[in-house]
């Protein structure tokens, strides 16, 4: 079994990577809809703005396992490289996660990169995979569902009439308008699920660049935020998948520390519910992941409706400590 880079992968070849990531969802599930071909198709094809990815594959007379190493930022970047390593479940156990990591593990390094970082399903096998190639686990997340057939009528309205005084509402769809650019990026920096090993500040361009990659993907990307004196205090995002079938995904929310404690996290969550019923009444589900630790935000989805479905972990590795491909045996 051969491992090959596909840096310009063919349309059966993507339709065979498509097959890998659809049977570990189905020996691994996530509690989320198995992954679309489109989905598969435009995350393979499209590179996101200002980052990089290598694909790799083994083959045994099809495409058998797969990594993706995504590379944000020039080479060289002081920010971690993403790793997602699948094996389908008949071929496990052979080496063949070990063999593409080792492969990734050279191009992180000749990418000047110093870690990498993986997001995984507690209880799987990639957990213990991850461990024995000296990863550690840096964060647990906890998956979260809310259903929105499942919220009693007048909730999400009573939610957003009782607003804190002082306070408005702005929403936008897609890219953050000039005017809020820079007021955004300072509201995220008042997220600290990732502070320790992002890496990476957050400024007009990368809010701008975030925006971008979504739209890129065919996604849509829904922002609301509260100002207070023309500055963004809080906000929240969702974005609608391409081809969604029913179900968005809970990006960022955050509030900025001086304005904590006025409920404005679940304010600007009401708000897009009752801005999504409008916009995107197909969307019935919008899944969400908190940091187990991040016990503020946990309440409030809790309030809103959310209810557990699974469990994820971040690993990290250093490069240095990671294996190299070494010789190909004969």
């Amino acid at each position: 079994m051969d491992v090959i880079a596909l840096d310009d992968p063919t349309d059966a070849q993507i339709r065979q990577w498509h097959a890998v990531l659809t049977a570990v969802h189905a020996a691994d599930p996530a509690g989320e809809p198995a992954p679309e071909p489109d989905q598969t198709a435009a995350r393979l094809l499209g590179a996101e703005p200002a980052s990089r990815q290598r694909l790799w594959a083994v083959v045994d007379g099809g495409i058998v396992a797969v990594a993706t190493l995504r590379l944000p930022g020039e080479p060289g970047a002081d920010r971690p490289a993403e790793i997602d390593i699948k094996v389908r479940p008949g071929h496990r156990r052979r080496g063949l996660g070990g063999r593409l990591l080792a492969v990734a593990a050279e191009g992180l390094r000749a990418d000047g990169r110093s870690s990498v970082i993986a997001q995984v399903l507690a209880g799987t096998p990639a957990v213990p995979f991850l461990e024995s190639h000296g990863f550690e686990c840096v964060l647990t997340l906890r998956g979260l569902l809310l259903r929105l057939d499942d919220v009693p009528a007048g909730r999400v309205a009573g939610l957003v009439a009782a607003g804190p005084q002082g306070y408005g509402l702005v929403r936008w769809r897609g890219v953050v308008p000039g005017e809020h650019a820079g007021a955004l990026a300072r509201a995220k920096h008042a997220m600290a699920d990732l502070a320790e090993y992002e890496g990476a500040p957050w400024d007009a361009h990368r809010v701008r660049e975030m925006a971008q990659v979504v739209a890129k993907r065919g996604d849509d990307l829904y922002t609301v935020a509260a100002l207070h004196q023309g500055s963004i205090a809080g906000f929240t995002e969702v974005v609608v998948p391409l081809g969604a079938t029913g179900r968005a995904a809970q990006y960022d929310t955050a509030v900025v520390p001086e304005h904590r404690g006025r409920r404005l996290g679940i304010w600007v969550k009401a708000a897009m519910l009752e801005w999504l019923a409008v916009e995107r009444p197909e969307v019935r589900e919008i899944e969400t992941d908190n940091a187990g630790d991040n016990e503020h935000m946990l309440a409030v989805n809790a309030e809103l409706g959310y209810r557990r479905e699974r469990e994820s972990l971040e690993f990290q590795a250093g490069a240095a400590d990671l294996p190299g491909a070494g010789p190909r045996p004969r």
